[in-house]
């Protein structure tokens, strides 16, 4: 019997999945005090993608709301991803930047980091985990599974044991993003990450995707591992994780213990599961097994960002012409492991050469830098005839001299508006347009709460009103029609419709 600890990830990669980051500080102030005594070993919480998404769709300023966050939720600890490279773009982030941006999460409250590159640029990462760990907080070095002649089982194991010699890590996270880690495979591999680890802790973070997910926990229990990210059940499985509630069921039959509150998780999957419903999102759901997943490789919600691609031309019947073409675009490029900015990039260069009927015959910007070794070295031989190629283009030849920036802090800072600006405005000003900026400056303070259409009662509507300066018209809308109040000079007129 063993004792098995959960992370949470509802609020990030859960609503990453099926909500496409869209999620707004106020959602959690009902449930925050819930979760803070749940018993998790770690939340987590955000990332540069979330603040960046924040900042486009709901026109929060996403300081003032990790602040609310961690406010709300003293006692857990934070969790956060990091690449070794970049944060918010696809491209690449000079490293004073990067520096910045761990140190000020930390100083805002954040614990913890995941930090990972798919090409897996080791003295990278490595130097990103010191710069946390010398700033306090807590770096996990990440593994990210896919599936070539190049990625067995031996050559994420010796990753593992590089990342142990670091001497600086709190942990080693492992992650399937695409969800294609299959039953038998998981059987070897993660006996070989668990031994190359040492006394390392080790966390399991497998997407549903092909509904493997759940059963390579179990498998992972077996073998020794202890430590597995869920989600709550609304927002769990399909592209997703699996749910909290699933796994602790499975954690009980298989005789091991857990400390997590099952009091707090109905209140919660019935909280996230009304915001879905009100704001028209979706709910998590399984996934049919698809063998074709172990083709493409790409993360699920890739496939909805394709279709949404495919659609601005009035393509969206070829979304499985494009798949097939990732598995082409994938080999080409040397096999990068299918998760951020790799799924990304492949998936934009396959729609292209698809919509366009000649392949790489348009290359965005990162397709070009990929090829050019700046991301790093792939696992495998890149094409040289595609190389060739996209090279020999007019766009290619614009990159023939092109070095990664390292600008020092003190460039970016007159860069982005001088030495008067903070490092928390400066962050926001790198990630996200002005003109989003701009929007979520105008729209005011952050909304602290969140209010559910079914739950306003005629005293909170007055309460309101009370609060509203003069206002010339009201409108009180209601299933037996609407009453609208106008003040005009000679007082108050009331027109029911």
């Amino acid at each position: 019997m063993a004792h098995i600890e959960l992370v949470d990830q509802t609020f990030r990669d859960g609503q990453q999945s099926w909500w496409g980051m869209r999620i707004r500080a106020g959602m959690l102030e009902k449930v925050a005090p819930l979760i803070d005594r749940a018993g998790y070993r770690a939340l987590d919480i955000t990332g540069s993608s979330m603040f960046e998404c924040t900042v486009r769709y709901a026109h929060e300023d996403p300081w003032e709301g990790f602040d609310l966050w961690r406010a709300w939720m003293p006692s857990v600890t934070f969790r956060s991803g990091v690449g070794s490279n970049r944060i918010g773009t696809f491209g690449m982030t000079p490293n004073a930047l990067l520096d910045l941006w761990v140190q000020t999460l930390i100083k805002h409250g954040m614990d913890s980091f995941w930090v990972y590159d798919c090409l897996y640029n080791m003295d990278q990462m490595e130097r990103l985990a010191r710069v946390i760990h010398a700033a306090g907080g807590q770096a996990y070095g990440a593994i990210f599974f896919g599936i070539s002649p190049v990625h067995t089982d031996e050559w994420f194991a010796a990753r593992v044991r590089e990342m142990v010699g670091w001497g600086c890590l709190s942990g080693i996270y492992v992650e399937d993003a695409p969800g294609i880690l299959m039953p038998d495979r998981a059987r070897s591999l993660i006996p070989g990450l668990l031994a190359a680890a040492g006394d390392l802790p080790v966390e399991w973070h497998f997407h549903n995707t092909t509904g493997m997910g759940a059963l390579n926990y179990v498998i992972a229990m077996e073998a020794g591992g202890r430590i597995v990210h869920t989600c709550s059940k609304p927002l769990a499985n399909g592209p997703s994780l699996p749910s909290t509630e699933q796994t602790l069921d499975n954690i009980k039959w298989l005789g091991h213990s857990h400390g997590i509150d099952e009091t707090t998780l109905a209140p919660v999957a019935e909280h996230c599961a009304r915001i879905a419903k009100q704001e028209g999102w979706a709910v998590g759901a399984p996934n049919e097994f698809s063998a074709f997943a172990y083709r493409h490789h790409l993360p699920g919600g890739m496939t909805g960002t394709l279709n949404a691609q495919l659609a601005q031309y009035g393509m969206q019947d070829r979304l499985t012409e494009v798949l097939e073409e990732v598995v082409r675009v994938r080999e080409e490029m040397g096999h990068p492991i299918s998760a951020t900015p790799f799924s990304q990039i492949i998936g934009i260069q396959s729609v292209l050469n698809v919509v366009t009927g000649e392949r790489w015959g348009t290359t965005p910007d990162e397709s070009i830098l990929y090829l050019n070794g700046h991301y790093g070295t792939p696992p495998a031989a890149i094409d040289q005839n595609v190389k060739d190629k996209v090279m020999a283009s007019e766009h290619g030849k614009r990159f023939a001299d092109w070095r990664r920036p390292q600008p020092d802090l003190a460039e970016i800072r007159r860069q982005y508006g001088g030495s008067r600006v903070s490092d928390e405005e400066l962050l926001l000003r790198y990630l996200a347009p002005a003109t989003d900026l701009d929007l979520t400056r105008s729209a005011g303070p952050l909304k602290r709460g969140y209010d559910f259409d079914d739950a306003t009662t005629v005293k909170d509507l007055l309460d309101h009103l009370m609060t509203l300066k003069r206002p010339r018209q009201v409108v009180v809308a209601g299933r037996e029609g609407n009453l609208t109040l106008k003040r005009g000079d000679a007082g108050c007129a009331a027109i029911q419709t």
